[in-house]
Parts: structure tokens; sequence; C-alpha cells
């Protein structure tokens, strides 16, 4: 088959959930199949470059992606506009994921030329508009919505965003999951001297909430004074969470580690935990939850009508899933922190079924069911 994903960011240079699968699972399949990503030229001039097997088409240099702490509308504009001016080829499947939305309208009339176009789901927000954008919440909820029009073939990612969409139409939807390098993790050595009692792996942004974090480690001091806590990762929220942390006192118990260099350093300090901690309100998935899992940690979430993490866990096995206050988070970090030892085990089973090898079989399979039905 030959096959294309269309998605603005591009892994390694952006290291978000999105960008992950498409170079994991791509150069999975690039070893049966052609594979192209058309993508902004992140790696700083055009043409294009073979990057594991995948050939990424650059269409035009990038924007910023971020402003004012959501997606920067104007960059969702260019690259759609440098899609439509962009030459492209035909395809068998032309993978065309969802955020930012913008783009997916041009997508599927310049690909018009190819087989079976395939919307591929990370999150479906619906009412969490109004909550994202003060003013174009609802042309951001249109867009969105409409999408369901431009193709029979929907793809989820997560249990939660397909429950939602099929509330909205009858169409073709399919679940294929996002994935762990599950070896790899399995392979790295325990960190030799930073150890904690719970931890916290992503970016330091609002919805990640780690107030709840801070506010749930207080309560467990009173109980367990030398509970320590290490949160990986950085954002435009450290400074206001450091600054928390010295005014609830907890300062001392928690060290803001920032991004490490490398994957394997992440895995090595997650592996020397004992507990994942994991507060946020909004996911599309939760790979940090499964990769902490084949680290070994049981993992704590937060029951949030947005976050599909929740689905990851089998609550009082592989973690405890909470409620969004912080009494009953600490409760819950607790419980697994007096129990890590007969869940690890669990957990490292749950999170195997998720190896990318055993998710790019998934989505071959998926592939050929939307092209024989094209």
């Amino acid at each position: 088959m030959r096959i294309a994903f269309i998605y603005d960011a591009l892994y390694p240079e952006v290291k978000g959930g999105v960008e992950r699968r498409l170079y994991e699972l791509g150069k999975r399949l690039a070893r049966k199949h052609e594979v192209h990503w058309y993508t902004f030229n992140w790696w700083g001039r055009g043409g294009a470059i073979n990057r594991d097997g995948i050939i990424v088409h650059g269409v035009g240099r990038p924007a910023e992606l971020y402003r004012g702490g959501i997606r920067n509308p104007l960059e969702a504009l260019s690259f759609s506009w440098r899609l439509l001016m962009a030459e492209v080829d035909s395809y068998d499947v032309v993978d065309c994921q969802e955020f930012p939305y913008l783009h997916a309208y041009p997508s599927r009339w310049k690909f018009s030329g190819s087989g079976a176009f395939v919307i591929t789901w990370h999150e479906y927000w619906g009412e969490y508009w109004n909550e994202y954008l003060t003013t174009g919440s609802s042309v951001g909820g249109a867009l969105e919505r409409n999408l369901l029009k431009l193709t029979e073939n929907h793809l989820a990612v997560s249990l939660h965003t397909l429950r939602r969409l099929k509330g909205l139409r009858r169409l073709n939807f399919g679940l294929v999951p996002n994935g762990i390098d599950f070896e790899f993790i399995r392979s790295v050595e325990p960190h030799p001297e930073l150890r904690y009692d719970a931890v916290f792996v992503g970016r330091l942004i609002e919805h990640k909430n780690l107030e709840l974090l801070l506010r749930a480690l207080r309560l467990i001091l009173r109980e367990v004074p030398s509970f320590r806590v290490g949160i990986v990762g950085d954002g435009p929220q450290r400074e206001k969470l450091e600054r928390m942390a010295r005014e609830l006192g907890v300062e001392r118990n928690v060290d803001f580690l920032g991004f490490l260099p490398t994957f394997e350093e992440v895995v090595s300090v997650v592996k020397s935990s004992r507990v994942f901690a994991f507060p946020s309100l909004r996911e599309g998935f939760g790979i940090a939850v499964l990769e902490a899992n084949a680290a070994g940690l049981p993992a704590v979430v937060v029951d949030a009508p947005m976050n599909a993490s929740v689905d990851l866990v089998v609550d009082g096995r592989t973690g405890r899933i909470s409620r969004p206050d912080p009494f009953d988070f600490a409760r819950k970090l607790l419980l697994v922190w007096e129990d890590s030892h007969r869940m690890r085990r669990p957990s490292v089973s749950y999170a195997r079924r998720y190896d990318w090898d055993n998710v790019a079989n998934q989505l071959e399979r998926y592939y050929k069911g939307v092209v024989n039905g094209a």
C-alpha cells in the first residue's frame, strides 16, 4: 500500500503524542509499505527527506504552534494554505489527523484523487470548546463537527473518543490505540540517584492539573513526612507551580526536573519511583500512563469528562481512579504507594499489549479494510 499521513508537527522536532504515534507507526509500516508524511519542513529546508523509512514532505516553514497557551490559529491557517498549494501524489490511504481541524478541509479536496480518506481522532472536544476559547468557540466547534461529513472512514485512538463520536453519527468508526516501546522501556535501568515515591511526566500546562498534585502532597506529608515527588517536564506553568509549592510548604519534598535530555533518562527516573501520579483533566489517550505501567509503576488518574486515560487503568489492579479533589487524590496515591509492589506485575502485563509492533499490525489491518471497502 501507499500510505500518506497529514499532520503539521513532526517527531522528534516536536515531542507530542500525535507526532510520536505517526513516527512509531510509520517507520514500522514502512518495512512493508510506502509511507509518506506531509508536514511543515521542521528540519530547516524544503523538499523531502527520508526519516527511518518514512518519506517526509515539507510544505513550508513551520509557524509557532502555541500562542497564549492555546494552539495558534494562524499556524493552522498557514498549514492549510500550504497544503492547498503543495504538489501531492495519489495514495491508497490518506490518514489525516483531526487536529488542528482546519487543514482537513483542503486535504480532503487536495487528495481527492487518492483512495480511502481517513480522519484519525485523538480527541473530540464538543462542549469543551467553550472553555478552550473565550471567543470563536462556535467556529471551532463547527469545524470539528463538520469533519464527520468529509469521509465515511473515522479512526479513534481511545475508547473514550470512540464513544463520543458514535453518539454523533453512524459512520465507519474504527479503533486503533496509541502504543509504547515496551521492550525498550523494560531494558532501561532505574536511576541510581533520583528516587521518588511518586513521579509525574508531562508538559506543565493548565489541563495537566499539577496544582492538584501539590495540594495532595501537602495532605500526604501529614502521614508520611518523607514522601517525595518528582515532576519531569516543563511549560508555561512551571514558575506558578514552583511558587505554589513554596506557599504550600512542600517545596522540600518536590523536585521540578524540567525536560530531561533523552527518553531513556525519563524512563530511568520513572523506574526508580513507586507510583505514577497523573492528575490531568484532559487526555486524548494517555501514553504516559502505559509507559509508566511498562516501567512497573501503577498509576493514579483523575476521573474527568475529557480524560481518556481513565480507560487505561484497571482500578485496584494497575492503579487507582480518583475524584478531582486533593483529599481523594492523596488517599489514592497512598493506597497505591503502599500496594505498589503487588501492582507491579499486573501493570507490566497490561502495558505489554500496547507495544508499537502490535499496534502497527492493527493499523495495517484497518487500512486494508478501508482500502478493500473503498
